[in-house]
């Protein structure tokens, strides 16, 4: 990507961009002298000139004729990120008024690995009481921030990971299948469950930049299913030592997830804040 086309993707016009450019290699300049050097009608020069100014990249200096000079560049992309972070925050803002988050129950396919990572991403901020995960080396690199920021909130999280055990504040279990699994299996896998209340299913390319299949669901029944499998295979994998508090805090029944107290029709109660199935 040059220069122009780096401006383009910001959101300036094309002529805006070369304009910009042309400042930068030698300033002052008229607009007179910018339609020479770019073979541009003054007219389209002289609104570029205008909205640049407006968009704070050019500074004008009075006179006649008038010069125009550039904006150092890191001034105008800081500019530019406040910019489009203040019109983030507001569009969340109104988008999040527009949203009513309806459970369907339904199977969705995720096509891409941003779409992916933002899904799951997003099931770990919204996870309350229990994470569970199963992950490759690349999906658990991306992750693990997120999951450790999850911990730092009391969610209890455990999965299994496929390389040397990592220090983390949260169970990574090494799988007792993890040399066999990563010399056969088709890709790097994700698997990730929230609350038993939704999960995530993932089988990207070995490399972690593609997507080969993936699904997502909020489906409790399914969700708890997850769970429950899950859960077993990582109590399997943990040191005989560890199983009996594992299954305390990850088993289905044990741990009592909000997917499975919803399953059921367990309400919260004040003796009985949590719903905890007995």
């Amino acid at each position: 990507m040059n220069a122009d086309e780096g401006l383009v993707a910001l959101g300036f016009t094309e002529v805006e961009a070369r304009v910009y450019c042309e400042l930068l290699k030698g300033a002052p300049a008229t607009g007179y002298r910018l339609a020479q050097a770019l073979g541009k009608a003054p007219p389209s020069i002289y609104q570029a000139l205008a909205s640049l100014e407006h968009k704070g990249a050019v500074l004008v200096e009075e006179g006649e004729p008038r010069a125009f000079r550039p904006v150092p560049p890191d001034e105008v992309l800081t500019a530019l990120q406040r910019s489009f972070e203040l019109r983030r925050r507001e569009a969340a803002d109104a988008l999040r008024k527009l949203h009513a988050p309806v459970q369907d129950d339904r199977i969705y396919h995720l096509k891409s690995v941003t779409q992916v990572m933002e899904r799951a991403r997003a099931m770990i901020a919204g996870a309350t009481e229990r994470l569970l995960f199963d992950l490759f080396p690349p999906p658990f690199e991306h992750l693990a921030p997120a999951l450790t920021d999850a911990s730092a909130r009391n969610v209890a999280i455990a999965g299994l990971v496929y390389d040397e055990t990592p220090k983390t504040p949260f169970d990574c279990v090494r799988s007792a299948d993890a040399d066999f699994v990563r010399e056969r299996w088709p890709g790097a896998q994700l698997t990730l469950v929230a609350d038993a209340r939704e999960f995530l299913v993932a089988l990207l390319t070995p490399d972690g930049t593609g997507v080969r299949q993936a699904i997502w669901s909020d489906s409790v029944y399914l969700s708890c299913l997850q769970h429950s499998g899950l859960s077993a295979e990582i109590r399997l994998s943990a040191p005989q030592s560890a199983r009996a508090r594992m299954s305390r805090s990850f088993s289905l029944i044990g741990a009592s997830p909000p997917g499975l107290r919803q399953l059921v029709g367990v309400p919260p109660s004040p003796s009985n804040k949590r719903g905890v199935i007995s």
